[in-house]
């Protein structure tokens, strides 16, 4: 292929790339895919979001960890479902990590794959998924967290109690009753906390501390003592001891 060829076909190309973007330019509203417009564009933080989703099925566990651990830095509200599918991942630092971002978006759509991964077979997984559930505090993972409350990793129990101490259900007292057997000394106490915030929030909603009772024979207020020298002393003695008046 000769090098004129080689110029004009890449002027050709050059040329209708130009003229392409000149069309949508100018007609924004033209249907290029038979179903969606170009006017339905991402904002930047949607198509970075949609990015770092693809990068959850990277062939690399390090690139999928970092990619939940940057989701969830972003906060992305989109990435929920890709993220709660992550759960599932083969390693455990990714689904840890998933956890993780879940927690920091706290969307309660997750509340349910979380709270299935109280039966995660590694504690670091359990632990986690209890540390986001405290996050969400919400009610509809009680039963899931009472039962785990019984885990046989430490990390895992005092996460679940921290866990059922925010979330404020009463229901949850059995469990916290028991865990003040518990063998460790750091589980009985994140239980006797759980146990005064659920108590702290019945208070809150609508168990008013009652007043005190009113003293029958309130003391009068003492008569003021008369002023024996009613005339000021034109050159009074400054108080020694009145350090602050000194200058």
């Amino acid at each position: 292929m000769s090098p004129l060829t080689v110029f004009l076909r890449t002027l050709a190309k050059s040329t209708a790339i130009f003229l392409g973007a000149g069309v949508i330019f100018l007609n924004p509203t033209l249907d290029l895919s038979g179903s969606r417009s170009v006017t339905a564009q991402k904002s930047p933080a949607e198509a970075a979001a949609d990015v770092l989703v693809g990068a959850l099925k990277d062939s690399d566990a390090g690139v999928r960890r970092q990619a939940a651990h940057s989701l969830g830095q972003m906060r992305s509200v989109r990435a929920v479902p890709a993220l709660i599918d992550t759960m599932k991942d083969e390693n455990v630092d990714v689904r840890s990590q998933a956890m993780w971002a879940l927690a920091e978006i706290e969307d309660r759509r997750a509340t349910p794959a979380i709270a299935a991964a109280l039966k995660d077979s590694d504690p670091k997984v359990r632990a986690r998924a209890a540390a986001a559930l405290a996050e969400f505090e919400d009610p509809a993972a009680l039963d899931a967290l009472i039962t785990a409350a019984r885990d046989s990793n430490v990390d895992v129990r005092k996460n679940v109690i921290r866990a059922l101490g925010q979330i404020g259900d009463a229901r949850a007292l059995p469990a916290l009753t028991e865990a003040m057997k518990d063998a460790d000394a750091s589980v009985r106490r994140q239980a006797i906390l759980a146990i005064a915030e659920i108590s702290d929030g019945d208070d809150h909603h609508g168990s008013a501390h009652p007043h005190p009772m009113p003293n029958p024979m309130p003391m009068p207020n003492p008569m003021p003592m008369p002023n024996p020298n009613p005339t000021p002393n034109p050159h009074p003695t400054p108080n020694p001891h009145n350090f602050r008046n000194w200058r």
